[in-house]
Formats: C-alpha cells, sequence, structure tokens
C-alpha cells in the first residue's frame, strides 16, 4: 500500500472516532494496510466507505447488514457511482417503510401530546389485558396504521 491515510487523518475526515474506525475495521466493514512499524494506513477510498457505514447507521441499518452490503462490491478497484447505487437500491423498499413508520409515529404523537391520551379507544398504544398479544409483539395498532400486518 502506497502512502495512505493515518487513523487520525481517517478520523479527522471522516468525523468518527478512531475507536469507531478500528471496530469497524475489526468488523470487515473497512480495511487498512500496514506499514513497516505496524501502523494502519487507509487508501482514500475508505473515507466514502466510512461516510456510507454512518449514513446507513442513522438510518437504522445495522452493522450486520451494511457488511454484507459492502461485501458486494468489488476488491480489486475503487467502488463506482454503478456500484454504490446498485448496493443502496436493494435497501429502496427498506427505507420507504421506515419512512412511513416514522411519519405515522410523528403524527401519532403530535395526537397524543395534543389530547394527553384522554381517548384510549383511539390510542394506537393502549392495549387493555394484553389482547393483542397473540398478533406479534411490539404496538400491534400502530403497526397496522403504518401499513404492517
Amino acid at each position: 500500500m502506497q502512502e495512505g491515510l493515518t487513523i487520525g487523518e481517517l478520523a479527522a475526515r471522516s468525523g468518527v472516532a478512531p475507536s469507531a474506525l478500528r471496530y469497524y475495521e475489526r468488523l470487515g466493514l473497512i480495511r487498512a494496510g500496514r506499514t513497516g512499524g505496524n501502523q494502519r494506513r487507509y487508501e482514500r477510498s475508505e473515507l466514502r466507505r466510512v461516510a456510507f457505514i454512518r449514513i446507513s447507521q442513522q438510518v437504522g441499518i445495522s452493522l450486520d447488514e451494511i457488511r454484507e452490503a459492502l461485501d458486494s462490491l468489488p476488491e480489486s478497484r475503487t467502488p463506482t457511482t454503478a456500484d454504490w447505487t446498485r448496493l443502496s437500491a436493494g435497501w429502496q423498499g427498506r427505507l420507504d417503510e421506515r419512512i412511513r413508520m416514522l411519519t405515522k409515529l410523528r403524527d401519532d404523537l403530535d395526537n397524543c401530546i395534543g389530547c394527553g391520551c384522554l381517548s384510549l379507544q383511539r390510542c394506537t398504544l393502549n392495549n387493555p389485558g394484553d389482547e393483542l398479544a397473540t398478533e406479534g409483539p411490539g404496538a400491534r395498532l400502530m403497526l397496522r396504521g403504518a401499513g404492517k400486518p
């Protein structure tokens, strides 16, 4: 590997703590070469991978899913725009569903805060006697309203 970024430089450029970068490397999300003195050196292309990891985490994608997606990128060359487009297209439906759920949550929170939960007949969190347990875990009424079964 030619002269690359040190872990401090990658941290400064990416806004990610060195400890998180070491963790990402341990998980196989990013790769570093080593100098003769065993110091990490990162290619500049790792900046894009770190940015992808961070934004994916912020929208709720797990590190396991991120690793699976990154593993689909070519190792022999820097990924192209087409590679990144293909990779992210697989998450389109899931992100759309998350947007629907967040919108529903936001709207229902406005209603709950506005009424102070005085209308338990309409409340999507109310479940007297745990009657909805047979339908599965979580806030079943809220999930129904977000397009979930």
